[in-house]
């Protein structure tokens, strides 16, 4: 078997994946231009990629092409009709990056919450040498027990949270996009009550059409003036330019993101205009990468190709 891998580089450098030999001859690609794609494919068994677009133009002339594995849990990327038609087999992972997710959420909406970027700055603007005060009160800040946690979309890593929320004293109520029912120990609510009413909301659902701009001026301006917005979902459920206005306008008091609508940043980003820097943090889409969360992506990638090749015996 070759496997080619499209775009090392997406999983990070720090991984060792040499244990991937075992299956076969592979050649791995830091990265890979669509109009690279073919000619690095055609004579592969097994392609693992992130990002690169897979069909009829990138793929054509694969003709040993069997499987196509993603790194990923979206797989929008993929021509499935396409792959269906050659009979060439596809897989995604989901569940790997729960933990991580559920962790960095609480990570960026501390950094919010506890106004830390301002407390750092002013100890290592010295500013805390010989100060008058032990403590500097500047930047008031509160807990979280007590809080009302909102959450827009209730599945692993939503759940995960809500229980890391509830450790912490929080109300934790969630909403649907999706307008499923469910049998959860949290109460679900409709949208404008989880807007109006809570302290802190994540967003923690995939991008659908009913998720995609769910977010904008008119529901920022049903938000609590106290509250912290989170999205470590996707991007584009929020309409970004409504999310600086709201900041800077003072409509609400924070937001904490790890996904943008473009990915990697523009130049024309409206979130560059946010005037004060202590009301936003953005993370480069890191969420899901944790070491331990990564490896057992790449594990679990493994196992299938593994698992298919000892179907093909």
């Amino acid at each position: 078997m070759k496997i080619v891998f499209l775009d090392r580089k997406s999983i990070g450098d720090d991984l060792d994946l040499s244990y991937f030999k075992e299956l076969g001859e592979v050649i791995f690609y830091d990265f890979t231009k669509e109009e690279e794609i073919a000619p690095r494919v055609q004579d592969a068994d097994i392609i693992v990629l992130n990002k690169a677009q897979i069909n009829e133009k990138t793929i054509g002339n694969a003709k040993n092409l069997k499987l196509v594995c993603v790194t990923a849990t979206g797989t929008n990327n993929l021509d499935k009709d396409y792959l269906d038609s050659r009979n060439i087999q596809w897989r995604n992972v989901a569940g790997y990056s729960t933990d991580s997710v559920a962790q960095h959420t609480f990570a960026i909406l501390f950094y919010i919450l506890e106004k830390l970027s301002y407390y750092d700055k002013y100890v290592k603007d010295e500013k805390y040498v010989n100060d008058k005060l032990f403590t500097h009160f500047e930047k008031s800040f509160y807990e979280l027990n007590g809080k009302r946690w909102g959450i827009i979309g209730l599945g692993n890593i939503g759940r995960k949270v809500a229980q890391i929320a509830t450790a912490y004293g929080c109300e934790v109520v969630y909403y649907s996009p999706s307008g499923s029912k469910r049998k959860e120990n949290y109460k679900q609510v409709e949208l404008d009550e989880i807007l109006e009413t809570s302290d802190i909301l994540s967003i923690h659902a995939p991008l659908t059409d009913d998720t995609y701009h769910l977010i904008d001026k008119s529901k920022l301006k049903k938000m609590k003036s106290n509250a912290i917005l989170v999205n470590v979902a996707r991007g584009p459920i929020i309409v970004e330019q409504d999310l600086v206005d709201a900041l800077n306008e003072n409509i609400i008091a924070g937001a904490a993101l790890d996904v943008l609508d473009k990915e990697p940043m523009s130049e024309d980003s409206p979130l560059r205009q946010v005037k004060d820097s202590t009301k936003l943090i953005i993370t480069p889409h890191i969420a899901w990468a944790c070491v331990e969360a990564r490896n057992r992506l790449m594990r679990i990638i493994y196992d299938q190709i593994k698992e298919y090749e000892d179907e093909m015996k």
